[in-house]
């Protein structure tokens, strides 16, 4: 197998930023999902109901970050000061425990909330933290987790993606592209759905180890166009046909890494051992 493909995510739920390479931290890649976009409650605002967020381009950058959207100025954001006063934020307003970040500021905010005609405020993970429950998982992310749903990385297969495709095809829709999944890592070379048997065991990217921590469990997001915004049904109501597991319908594969280190396009890809 080898890796064919490396995403960030700098904001959660912005538009993707493509590399050939990139550093692999304890809580994920570095630069990924270090900020999070809050309603007025501290609960983080998504692709599952801002729709909009597919337009913001953010781009990290040592200190800070760049925001940038059509019709818009670009916006360079530092990153706020550790005297500055933390806020508690939650992932999700149901299941996650809320964990400390530092606003980024009124301009920040006015920024974000005029993109997506409401309300909201930006804050950064100066400190990335479990915001999961120990134990909720059968294989537990850590203590370190970026402002990621659930786990440090997400990895997915060329070969699911062409066999969703093909049942999208059979059943007469469109296929999807592989950024409607939002993984950090595509990998190419195994067979469809292989990953599915990965769960508990060491993967390793070129020299970097990580550990397969199970399927990933698919939203709305999923058939949120990535560069529109549209939404469909699909593939959500295909998964549901033919990989609903316990009530999960399952695309991809969550990793955690065990050391950090360095992956870059065309590293070998091996599972085991």
């Amino acid at each position: 197998m080898q890796l064919i493909a490396i995403h960030t995510y700098p904001v959660k739920g912005c538009h993707r930023l493509d590399h050939e390479d990139a550093r692999v931290l304890p809580w994920g890649l570095a630069g990924d999902r270090r900020w999070m976009v809050v309603d007025a409650d501290g609960v983080g605002v998504t692709q599952r109901e801002a729709g909009g967020l597919v337009g913001l381009h953010a781009v990290a950058r040592d200190g800070g970050l760049l925001l940038r959207a059509a019709g818009r100025p670009d916006l360079d954001v530092p990153e706020p000061s550790s005297a500055a006063e933390a806020v508690r934020v939650r992932t999700f307003r149901n299941r996650k425990l809320p964990v400390p970040a530092l606003p980024a500021g009124p301009a920040a905010d006015a920024w974000i909330s005029a993109l997506l005609d409401r309300p909201v405020r930006l804050v950064w993970l100066a400190q990335p933290a479990r915001h999961i429950a120990a134990g909720e998982r059968e294989h537990d992310t850590g203590d370190q987790v970026s402002f990621a749903d659930a786990y440090p990385l997400l990895l997915t297969s060329t070969a699911s993606l062409a066999a969703l495709n093909g049942w999208l095809t059979d059943a007469g829709e469109e296929p999807v592209p592989m950024n409607r999944f939002r993984p950090n890592l595509v990998v190419d070379g195994a067979p469809a759905w292989a990953e599915d048997a990965w769960a508990g065991r060491p993967v390793r990217v070129g020299g970097v180890r990580l550990r397969a921590a199970g399927s990933c469990d698919r939203c709305v997001v999923t058939t949120t166009d990535q560069e529109t915004g549209v939404r469909g049904k699909e593939p959500l109501r295909t998964l549901a046909r033919h990989r609903n597991v316990g009530r999960k319908l399952l695309f991809g594969l969550h990793l955690v890494p065990q050391r950090p280190g360095t992956v870059t396009v065309g590293d070998r890809v091996t599972v085991g051992g």
